[in-house]
């Protein structure tokens, strides 16, 4: 039977869903797949070690690690390799040890374009504004393809940095209460709404009916915005599906096994009812 040994790091990760997730489809698809939660808080590191922590994981046999806030874009200087997507996105948020290497990937791209395939399959895309500009607002902005973003983010150079990476599409800076009322969606993407980090991140009147709301947080799975988005009448994409659709893509990329998402979607909603 094969074995894989990985991880996630991160700070507050204890209530992640990700370990249950991965191990119970390496069950189904009869595998040996352990996956250790690496908390920088239950460690006493502050995150710019998270070098150390990788070098670690490394050496004791890890065959790869899912990283999360606030590491995806402090981790870059400690791997080998990026491939295409992790590189246009400055962020990685999957860590693959191969022959000696480790290799960063980014999967919130591709589970966020899925997750908004599904879930909100015809919506407009023409203008979206991104709060947050970390890793996974840079992913959901990537996977967002063409259309015209604003970003707004509390480090204003942060934010300056992933307008520059995603061209003349993109701008920032003015008032995000103009940005919303001329756009079609809003996708969340800063910790605010987490266990940790209660409530709203913009006033809820801001929020008009006319616009979808994409929420990347997961834990609770209905956040302040996401209740609030839905009496007010929008078309609301809670977290779920993004982080069961990058987990699946994370798991493809540490055992060269295919997972069946859906069947991941499905325990996945039974965690949260259970939870």
């Amino acid at each position: 039977m094969d074995s894989y040994l990985v991880g996630l790091v991160g700070t507050g990760i204890g209530p992640s869903l990700s370990p249950a997730l991965h191990e119970r489809e390496a069950d189904l698809l009869g595998l040996r797949y352990l996956y250790r939660r690496l908390d920088l808080d239950d460690l006493g590191l502050p995150p710019e070690q998270v070098g150390d922590l990788l070098a670690a994981a490394r050496l004791a046999g890890y065959d790869g690690l899912n990283v999360t806030h606030p590491c995806k874009q402090l981790v870059l200087p400690h791997l080998d390799e990026l491939d295409a997507t992790a590189a246009a996105l400055g962020a990685v948020n999957t860590v693959v040890f191969r022959d000696g290497t480790a290799i960063g990937h980014n999967t919130d791209t591709t589970g966020f374009a899925r997750a908004m395939h599904s879930g909100l399959p015809d919506v407009r895309l023409g203008h979206v504004v991104i709060l947050g500009a970390g890793g996974a607002g840079a992913a959901c902005a990537h996977a967002l393809g063409t259309s015209r973003i604003t970003v707004f983010d509390r480090d204003e150079a942060r934010a300056a940095s992933l307008v520059a990476r995603l061209g003349d599409r993109a701008t920032t800076g003015g008032s995000i209460e103009d940005a919303i009322a001329h756009a079609d969606g809003l996708v969340h993407a800063t910790p605010t709404g987490m266990d940790a980090h209660p409530g709203l991140p913009l006033p809820a009147e801001l929020l008009a009916s006319s616009l979808w709301v994409a929420d990347v947080v997961y834990r609770p799975l209905t956040t302040a915005l996401v209740e609030t988005a839905r009496a007010r009448g929008c078309r609301v994409l809670d977290g779920g599906r993004m982080a069961v659709f990058q987990a699946a893509d994370a798991f493809r990329l540490f055992t060269g096994r295919t997972p069946d998402a859906d069947r991941m979607l499905r325990f996945f909603d039974t965690l949260e009812v259970r939870q």
